[in-house]
């Protein structure tokens, strides 16, 4: 373990992240709400913090391994969460205490939306904005971000990349250099949010919202500056843009990339993982409209379509922007809303979840054990697509999966044990373990109900989804501390 360069790289990253508190300086001064006291104090506090880690340690010139990636990753989001949440208790208008200010924090920073905070609407502007940056942040990531900025970071830039990204194959790259990689990346995700901010703008929300509301929509994080989410604004107009590019938000970006490239849209129908994942969709919506004309047949038929694929594409993409309460829903479809955010969106993409290429893979392989049944000597091969998978791909997929459920019904017994009825901790470990936000019973709109000491288990759900489960629980083995 080389403590040296994973100090200097957090240190870095912590003075890159004080930057992050500048415009919400700006936002306060424009619109004088009185918040400016605790983004100047939290903006002096992270830079003097990572100055003197980076100082301490500006000497050492030990490399960083591969090893190493997964505990700058792990401390990084951990420590930074700590820093971010700084504003949050200082602020008088927040009224937050330390838990709460955290779990606001890592809320934001692992594109989760869950909240403690209610009546928005009174809160700071500076506050606001600063809660849909977070998320905005984290969207694609932080460390993708730092490696693309600062050149020192090109060691161990792969190994910080691996660790970070979601998905179950993460050694493509976009382009020759990591540097390059993470550049790409972030141009498609600036301008895909730039994009929708000018739509919501037209749409007739006003600049300040449209921003925000952007920043919330395309990182799939689901924050909102109302209480009442996207259906504040009573308009489907605003649904119809942001089902739109919270999809994209939930598209591989690789595909993103080539299309910028080629300038084809038959490339996102040539990737089989996009094309099951919109026939998911599409059936999860028809299933849903039918479901919500039978049940409530005074309701316009229109209405029910727009409903169902607005909420539909919500859940699946974890963005868990909402415009009605899923609690509202008859029969199985709260608990429909909830497996689709379990499931997730496309891989490289800026969803939590297990992923679709993950489901393709297991039932790829489950089909090739019932062959294998009938035809015992016969040699098969999974395939997705027309690509033959590896065999280390697969235990590699059979492994997250089997955590993740493990992990899953763990944490759901933790809460029923801490008091919580069996809907509620099913909805608050779903949506916070897939990166969602939005559950069913106490926590369909906000975490306001949930004891502190629940709180502290839905942190580490968050944090445990946004890093793909694995790259956290690592550090909890005994042989990677062991030279």
């Amino acid at each position: 373990m080389q403590f040296a360069p994973i100090l200097r790289i957090l240190g870095m990253l912590l003075m890159i992240f004080s930057l992050s508190m500048l415009p919400p300086i700006f936002v306060s001064l424009y619109y004088n709400d009185g918040a400016l006291g605790p983004f100047m104090v939290g903006f002096g506090i992270t830079l003097l913090t990572g100055l003197c880690i980076w100082a301490s340690t500006y000497s050492s010139n030990q490399e960083l391994k591969t090893q190493d990636g997964f505990l700058v990753v792990a401390l990084f989001w951990t420590v930074l969460s700590l820093f971010a949440s700084i504003p949050f208790m200082l602020d008088l208008g927040c009224h937050l205490s330390f838990v709460d200010a955290y779990f606001e924090s890592v809320s934001g920073l692992t594109t989760t939306g869950a909240t403690v905070l209610s009546d928005l609407q009174r809160l700071p502007r500076s506050i606001l904005y600063y809660r849909q940056q977070l998320e905005f942040l984290g969207g694609m990531g932080i460390i993708v971000l730092a490696i693309a900025i600062l050149p020192m970071l090109g060691i161990g830039g792969m190994q910080l990349f691996r660790a970070e990204t979601a998905g179950p194959i993460k050694n493509t790259k976009l382009k020759p250099r990591m540097k390059e990689t993470a550049k790409a990346l972030w141009s498609i995700y600036v301008g895909l949010t730039v994009c929708c901010a000018f739509a919501f703008w037209l749409s007739g929300m006003d600049l300040f919202d449209a921003i925000t509301e952007s920043f919330g929509t395309v990182s799939t994080g689901g924050f909102s500056t109302h209480d009442e989410s996207l259906g504040y604004y009573h308009s489907q107009a605003v649904n119809l843009i942001a089902v739109f590019f919270m999809f994209m938000g939930a598209v591989n970006f690789a595909l993103h990339f080539q299309f910028m490239q080629q300038k084809k849209i038959s490339l996102y129908f040539k990737d089989p993982e996009f094309r099951v994942y919109v026939m998911i969709l599409v059936t999860a919506i028809a299933i849903t409209m039918l479901t919500l004309m039978l049940a409530r047949p005074i309701e316009s038929d229109l209405q029910d379509f727009l409903n169902s694929l607005f909420m539909v594409v919500s859940m699946s993409t974890t963005t868990g922007a909402f415009t009605r309460d899923v609690n509202d829903w008859p029969t199985f479809l709260p608990y429909l809303m909830m497996f689709m955010a379990i499931v997730g969106g496309c891989a490289a993409s800026t969803t939590g979840g297990i992923k679709i290429i993950r489901v393709m893979i297991i039932r790829a392989q489950g089909v090739r054990e019932l062959n294998r049944l009938i035809h015992p000597r016969a040699v098969l091969r999974t395939k997705l697509g027309e690509h033959v998978l590896a065999e280390n791909v697969i235990q590699a997929v059979w492994g997250f999966v089997s955590v993740f459920l493990t992990l899953f019904i763990a944490l759901i017994l933790v809460l029923i044990a801490l008091g919580l009825d069996f809907k509620t901790a099913f909805g608050a470990v779903a949506a916070c373990l897939s990166n969602t936000g939005t559950g069913i019973g106490d926590v369909a709109i906000n975490f306001v109900k949930i004891p502190d000491s629940s709180k502290w288990i839905l942190l580490f759900a968050m944090l445990a989804g946004r890093l793909e489960i694995f790259t956290l629980m690592v550090l909890f083995m005994p042989s990677y501390w062991r030279r």
